[in-house]
């Protein structure tokens, strides 16, 4: 259908009065004609300057294909210039051990001949001041200035969470141009570089994929954004404030920003900038094959040049990214493209991402790097023509993996990758999220709304199927207690299968076997929900952790030990993202199923734990172990792990099972107690169990807030948990909405 928006208005100026009048659309979806008193103003038919591509559906949400006006709309009058862009980007100079500021700024000039006038630019916190001459040519005239930072100054770098502070200056630009009035323009100027490392390394083929930031390689840990709602107008400053400080706060220091969605709202990367969350930035190019006519390559040209332009400030931002899998669709085949064919794809993937996009980009940025697709094998890609045969090669640039029939705590089926850009398991949201949105007849795990809800085939019988693997399927005869039962499984599931994946990815990153690790990135898919069903996330649609979202919190930890078994022997690696080495003690500790008294305790002292690094730390047979700990089998026994420092230095407690759970003996039923109370603006939540409790879960329907650790295992009686409220609360309103579960609660 045509639809028609219509809206009369006086100019609230004299418009005869001024040079240039523009009407301004910030945000058109997609396909418009633009009127005023009945005559043609424009057309539109990018809605990114096209359709943003998951409006019509994706495996984790509805098809939605909305239309209309999405941002705002303005007028805007001047005479003379007009500033459209403006932009800064810093450098460090290693010879001169300089920072500078490469500012840039774009005009509408609308006068017929030159304009000169003079630019200075202050920081005073840098003691930096310039003043410079400059010219602006008619049309589109553009100023770059570049800004030498004072040497005598100490200038703190932009570093991403957990590895320092997001420090950033204020600064002045003022511009006198003789035309008459000045612009001043306030900014925030950040320091930080961004290297993709892509070098030979001993002992192993192909080529390293890791970044360094202010010189120094960081362990990329985090996750996949996609859009925080279908209908964008929805999302506001709170909604990304709530999802992106989860990130934050689950120890993550980067997010890629997903080719099938949008790019950004500003908000979203000021935010980004102040918390310091890295951006993988994709371009909005995902799992198809796009024209190539001279017509849509304008379009396309339009909107990378503006996106650069508009977000190339952030020191959020390390990398662009062409596209989401295209590389691997034609590497694949996935559309079944004849043979004879292939050619023209492969030319027209060249044409559209590397002689448009990437051209662009490097024009327009030369301070962040640039890859061509996601998963890529970087320079390999680039020497194979920009399509390699595997874009999944270990050897190189980054994979996506997913694998849903294998058991996922057998972590020898993960890739060794250098970066492992996406992963998942699936799993359900909660009870009080899905209640928002469905009735009684909808409360089974096989009714035609979970059905409908899950986007991805066959979906809920792989959580099934995965679930089988290592515990029981829930039998109760009261269909709402299995429904609820079947939801905590499925989130216990995926919580326990990306720890284990993730927990690889780390354990690999200083070690090459076989010729494969050195991994340095680990972002699963995916952080957020766009809406209430199934998904791989672990923010629910309207931000409510998720058990991963909490186990995330652990296994991104910056300091982490990590257990796995192989032929009967059980290491543990010191994981670390501090930067500096560390001595301290591995604490392990046994329990057998039955009792909340460890049946023994070894406590290593004196462990080096390397910075920035993952390296063996203990090393035991099984045998040994069941040995050593008496009354101990596979299935009545449990290990827990942590490392213990000075001045209050801890690692999260770690757990490693010897069995499935559907086999392990002596679980007993726990009977909890919880009690509340208030501490200025947090809850404190006490519990107290009776026996060994695995993935305690605490939840408290809809009210809004986070627990500072959630499904964890319970091995000592008393455990205190705080409750961070996202809007107020009460101490009653919270006893009266908990609930608790663990394992044995499942029947």
């Amino acid at each position: 259908d045509n639809w028609t928006y219509s809206r009369t208005f006086k100019t609230p100026f004299d418009d005869r009065k001024w040079q240039k009048v523009n009407l301004v659309f910030e945000g058109v979806d997609t396909v418009a004609q633009i009127l005023i008193n009945n005559i043609t103003l424009g057309r539109t038919d990018n809605m990114f300057n096209r359709y943003e591509q998951c409006s019509f559906s994706w495996d984790w949400g509805p098809s939605f294909p909305t239309q209309g006006i999405w941002k705002d709309v303005r007028i805007e009058a001047y005479n003379h210039y007009h500033l459209i862009y403006f932009s800064l980007t810093s450098f460090f100079e290693k010879s001169a051990q300089q920072w500078s500021l490469e500012i840039e700024s774009i005009f509408d000039v609308v006068s017929s001949k030159p304009i000169a006038g003079l630019v200075t630019v202050n920081i005073p916190k840098l003691q930096t001041q310039q003043t410079f001459s400059v010219k602006l040519q008619p049309g589109e005239g553009s100023i770059v200035l570049l800004v030498n930072i004072n040497k005598s100054s100490t200038v703190e770098a932009w570093w991403p969470n957990g590895h320092g502070k997001q420090t950033g200056y204020n600064m002045t630009t003022t511009f006198i141009m003789e035309a008459g009035y000045q612009i001043e323009k306030s900014s925030k100027a950040y320091f930080r570089t961004v290297e993709l490392v892509q070098e030979p390394i001993p002992g192993s083929p192909g080529l390293s994929f890791y970044f360094r930031i202010n010189g120094r390689p960081i362990f990329i840990k985090g996750s996949n954004w996609i859009p925080a709602d279908s209908f964008q107008d929805r999302v506001t400053y709170d909604t990304l404030w709530l999802l992106l400080k989860s990130a934050a706060d689950a120890n993550m220091n980067a997010l890629r920003v997903w080719g099938g969605g949008v790019y950004e709202q500003d908000e979203f990367y000021d935010i980004c900038d102040e918390i310091g969350i890295m951006i993988w930035q994709d371009f909005m190019f995902a799992c198809a094959l796009y024209p190539t006519d001279q017509y849509y390559l304008e379009s396309v040209r339009a909107e990378v040049s503006h996106q650069v332009r508009r977000l190339k400030s952030h020191p959020s931002i390390i990398l662009w990214s062409g596209n989401n899998e295209n590389e691997a669709a034609i590497a694949s085949n996935w559309f079944s493209i004849p043979y004879a064919d292939r050619e023209v794809y492969i030319k027209d993937y060249v044409m559209l991402y590397v002689k448009n996009i990437r051209e662009i980009v490097l024009t327009e940025d030369k301070s962040r790097p640039f890859i061509a697709s996601s998963p890529t094998n970087g320079l390999e890609s680039v020497k194979e023509g920009w399509l390699s045969q595997n874009p999944y090669d270990t050897h190189y640039g980054d994979t996506h993996f997913y694998d849903y029939s294998n058991d996922c705590w057998n972590w020898t089926v993960y890739p060794k990758t250098r970066f492992a850009s996406e992963y998942g398991f699936q799993s359900w949201p909660s009870f009080s999220t899905i209640e928002k949105v469905s009735s009684t007849e909808d409360w089974s795990y096989t009714s035609n709304f979970s059905l409908h809800r899950q986007h991805h085939e066959n979906g809920n019988d792989q959580m099934l199927q995965q679930i089988g693997h290592h515990f029981k399927l829930p039998q109760s005869t009261d269909p709402i207690k299995k429904f609820k039962d079947m939801i905590y499984l499925t989130q216990v599931m995926q919580a326990q299968c990306i720890k284990t994946e993730t927990e690889f990815y780390r354990f690999s990153q200083s070690e090459i076997i076989k010729g494969e690790g050195h991994t340095m990135g680990a972002l699963y898919w995916q952080l957020n929900d766009i809406w209430q069903a199934p998904s791989w996330a672990s923010l629910e649609y309207g931000g409510k952790w998720k058990l991963l979202h909490y186990f995330a919190q652990n296994f991104f930890a910056p300091l982490l030990p990590v257990a796995y078994e192989d032929k009967g022997v059980l290491y543990i690696y010191g994981v670390s993202d501090l930067h500096v080495d560390h001595k301290l003690t591995l604490r392990v500790v046994v329990h057998t199923w039955s009792s909340l008294e460890p049946v023994c305790t070894l406590a290593k002292e004196g462990v080096t734990v390397k910075a920035q690094s993952a390296v063996p730390i203990y090393k035991e047979s099984i045998d040994d172990l069941l040995e050593r700990c008496r009354n101990c089998t596979r299935k009545s026994c449990v290990i827990t792990f942590c490392l213990v420092g000075e001045g209050g230095l801890q690692s999260p407690t770690n757990h490693h099972f010897l069995s499935s759970l559907k086999d392990a003996v002596g679980l007993e039923k726990s009977h909890f107690s919880a009690s509340v109370s208030q501490q200025d603006d947090i809850y404190i939540f006490v519990l107290q169990t009776t026996a060994i409790a695995p993935f305690v879960s605490l939840d408290v329907g809809s009210i809004k807030g986070r627990f500072s650790d959630n499904g964890f295992l319970m091995t000592e009686q008393k455990k205190v948990v705080e409750f961070y409220p996202w809007e107020p609360t009460g101490v009653e309103e919270l006893e009266k909405s908990l609930t608790l579960t663990s394992l044995v609660d499942v029947v």
